[in-house]
Formats: C-alpha cells, sequence, structure tokens
C-alpha cells in the first residue's frame, strides 16, 4: 500500500532566521518595502484570530502572486481556509482573494521567484534556481505552494 508523503515543511527557528523576520516585518510595517516584502495578514483556520508572517510580493506578467518557500507551512495552510487576506506595508492595507496555482502552473512563477529573491530564499531550494530546467522546477513543484492574488 502506497503511502501519501508529508507535506514540505520548513521551520526555520534559529537565531539569525527569527531576526531576519523581525528587521523585514518591523521595516515593513514602518513602510519600508525590502524588494516587494509585505507583512502577511491571514485569519487563523481554527482560532478566526489574524496571523501575520512576512511574504515577498512577486509581480510576474501583470499579476500578483505569495509563493511559499518555506513549504507547506502555517500560512499557506490558513490561507487555502480563508482564501484570502491582507498584504500591508505601512499603513497601506491591501484586502486580497487568494487562489492557489496547480503544480503545472508553477515552474514559471518559481523561476521568476528565484530570479528575484534567489539570494534570500536560495537556502530553501535545494541548490534548484532560476537557471533550472522545466522538468526540475516541475519535479520540485508540490513543495512550493504558489497563491495568484486578485
Amino acid at each position: 500500500m502506497a503511502t501519501t508523503p508529508e507535506p514540505r515543511v520548513i521551520v526555520g527557528n534559529n537565531l539569525v532566521d527569527r531576526s531576519t523576520r523581525r528587521l523585514v516585518s518591523g521595516l515593513t510595517r514602518m513602510g519600508v518595502s525590502l524588494l516587494g516584502s509585505r507583512v502577511l495578514y491571514v485569519r487563523g483556520r481554527k482560532t478566526g484570530e489574524w496571523r501575520t508572517t512576512p511574504v515577498n510580493l512577486l509581480k510576474h506578467e501583470g499579476e500578483r502572486y505569495l509563493v511559499a518557500p518555506r513549504g507547506h507551512t502555517q500560512w499557506v495552510r490558513n490561507m487555502r481556509v480563508s482564501g484570502g487576506g491582507e498584504l500591508h506595508i505601512g499603513r497601506r492595507v491591501e484586502v486580497f482573494t487568494a487562489a492557489e496555482l496547480p503544480d503545472e502552473e508553477k515552474p514559471e512563477i518559481l523561476r521568476a521567484y528565484l530570479r528575484r529573491w534567489k539570494f534570500e530564499v536560495g537556502m530553501f531550494f535545494d541548490g534548484v534556481d532560476a537557471k533550472a530546467s522545466e522538468e526540475k522546477l516541475l519535479e520540485i513543484a508540490p513543495g512550493y505552494p504558489v497563491f495568484r492574488l486578485s
């Protein structure tokens, strides 16, 4: 009997990771976006309370995307249930709805994301970069949730 593999999740909880997330969140809350950073607000799927995390908003070919480089994290699970949330930068708030992309649509978005933020998130992609083949990006796609925003 075949078993379904557990969803890929990377929990970064070392001092450097926590410090970096706090710095990016703090600057973004003050209105300073670092290469597209936003603070994502999404309702918790069990509590209904707002949860926050820093994210990189990708603008690609007229569309906007959120990519989860750490895999199927809590914000991803919450987004799947809530179907949207808010992006904050300083006092500006944008309410959005989100639709998760199927794996076959992810390679182009993952490539664009890596082109823009590999220096920051490359460690979560196990050596895969923007120059990877379409086949390789399709192979890793199940581990990287992607949401199109509207």
